[in-house]
């Protein structure tokens, strides 16, 4: 028994045919006994009619004779039944065989006084000498009316009958083994169809637990084996996600911690020789000044990168809640176009802005909308020489759809999905005038998305850069103007 309980196949296999074999021998039993009694019944029946026949037969005669012998006997031949008389003192008169009992033999006194009351008995079990074999008896009156000469047996043997009950006996065991057996089968093939998934499932929850997630299971039954093996798979894809998604974040950590690393140690070693030189009085003091500078703008560029760091993360955690109200949106791109136009002039670059009429105000934490626009349009113009950017913005639905564009170097289609991560530089030759931290665009995106907006950049290499993000836009605050405005700063 512990051997079957350690297998589930085991277990229906003979579960199924304990059922089957349980089932076919309370079947075969009943019908046995409920077939054996019908037959006897049947007979008993048939036997009691009999009998009812050889008294109208014999019903005038009060004293048997030869011809009522001969009445007997034609009616045990045609009967296939012994037939007894016997008188109201129960001595046998007369018989159709002498085989069995002679006459002048008495009969069970019970039998008698049934008789002689005018009962009909069917006799369940023997009650008479002299007979050789198990047979089946019934008791009439023998008489006509209310007069009652004495008794009529019918006796018919049981030896018939009992053959009929064994062969059907015989056939219910042989259709209860033919049972079993395609019991077993149908056990077996079902056993098997249920187990074999189970164990395909247990030998992948295996290598799901060692790490293993490639793997997935093939069961195309839409039963609940179907439904266990579908979210198998499914946990089983979810956590190679996870796990996929943790190696990433792992390799992103480690490049992080490498990025900050170089960022910060090129300033730092480039501002430790200038210390050391001018320590040891190596700088004429004509030089100082441009040494000073150069330390200077070293020690900004760190702090915009930490400064830069230290938003990220607050972004990445959630920390950053935003203080949301109406921004006019040509107010801003006013306020970031000066602020950058000295420095796009140097590079004889323009900066336009462009506003349809009716421009709803964005509905946004100003300074973060700021952050985004000076972080776009930096990188616009520290790539765009001789050319133009364009700050555009209309109104699209419920969204103000908000665009900065410029005729710079552009972007490799290589590039253009890398941009967004963290430390990521395109131009990876420039000079130091237009060095950056590389973290400005995941900044801007985490920014937009933080607004429930979405960011994208179209860009051609030698034909320029634009940046289009959308941004909620704030309702019943829309500027009045005129036509469009253009206007160059």
């Amino acid at each position: 028994m512990l051997g079957i309980g350690k297998s589930i196949f085991r277990r229906l296999l003979f579960g199924h045919m304990f059922t089957m074999l349980l089932g076919l021998c309370v079947v075969g039993f009943l019908l046995s006994f409920l077939t054996k009694q019908y037959i006897v019944d049947s007979q008993k029946e048939e036997l009691l009619r009999k009998a009812k026949r050889v008294n109208l037969a014999v019903q005038t005669v009060v004293v048997p004779d030869d011809r009522v012998k001969e009445l007997l006997l034609f009616f045990d031949q045609t009967f296939d039944a012994r037939i007894w008389l016997f008188d109201r003192g129960g001595k046998i008169a007369a018989t159709s065989s002498k085989d069995e009992v002679y006459v002048g033999k008495s009969v069970d006194p019970a039998v008698v006084r049934m008789v002689l009351n005018g009962e009909e008995a069917l006799l369940n079990e023997p009650r008479f000498e002299g007979l050789k074999e198990p047979v089946l008896s019934v008791v009439v009156p023998w008489g006509k009316d209310n007069e009652v000469y004495g008794g009529i047996v019918v006796h018919a043997s049981v030896a018939g009958m009992n053959e009929t009950i064994t062969l059907m006996r015989e056939t219910i065991l042989w259709v209860t083994l033919v049972g079993v057996l395609l019991s077993a089968a149908t056990a077996s093939y079902l056993s098997w169809s249920i187990s074999r998934p189970l164990r395909r499932i247990d030998k992948l929850a295996l290598r799901i637990g060692h790490g293993d997630y490639g793997e997935r299971i093939d069961i195309s039954s839409n039963d609940e084996i179907g439904e266990l093996a579908a979210t198998i798979n499914q946990m089983a894809d979810k956590l190679q996600r996870t796990d996929e998604d943790k190696r990433k974040q792992e390799q992103i950590r480690q490049d992080f911690l490498a990025n900050v690393s170089h960022e910060l140690r090129t300033p730092l070693t480039a501002m430790q020789g200038f210390l050391e030189a001018l320590q040891d009085d190596l700088i004429d003091d004509a030089a100082k000044p441009k040494y000073y500078d150069i330390i200077y703008k070293e020690t900004l560029h760190m702090n915009r990168l930490v400064d830069d760091i230290a938003d990220l993360i607050k972004l990445e955690n959630d920390e950053i809640v935003l203080s949301r109200s109406p921004v006019d949106v040509r107010q801003l791109f006013a306020h970031v176009a000066a602020m950058f136009g000295p420095e796009a002039a140097e590079r004889n670059t323009s900066i336009e802005m462009r506003t349809e009429e009716g421009l709803p105000d964005a509905y946004a934490d100003r300074d973060r909308f700021e952050q985004i626009m000076k972080n776009l349009v930096k990188n616009a113009v520290k790539f765009t020489e001789n050319g133009k950017i364009l700050l555009d913005a209309r109104a699209e639905s419920e969204l103000l759809v908000i665009r900065v564009a410029d005729t710079g170097i552009g972007i490799s289609p290589d590039d253009q999905e890398m941009i967004w991560e963290r430390f990521f530089k395109v131009d990876r030759g420039r000079s130091k005038k237009s060095s950056g931290t590389g973290l400005g665009l995941a900044i801007v995106r985490e920014l937009v998305e933080l607004h429930g907006g979405t960011i994208t950049v179209r860009s051609e290499v030698g034909q320029g850069t634009v940046f289009e993000f959308r941004l909620p836009a704030a309702q019943n605050a829309i500027h009045e103007g005129g036509r469009q405005h253009v206007e160059a700063v």
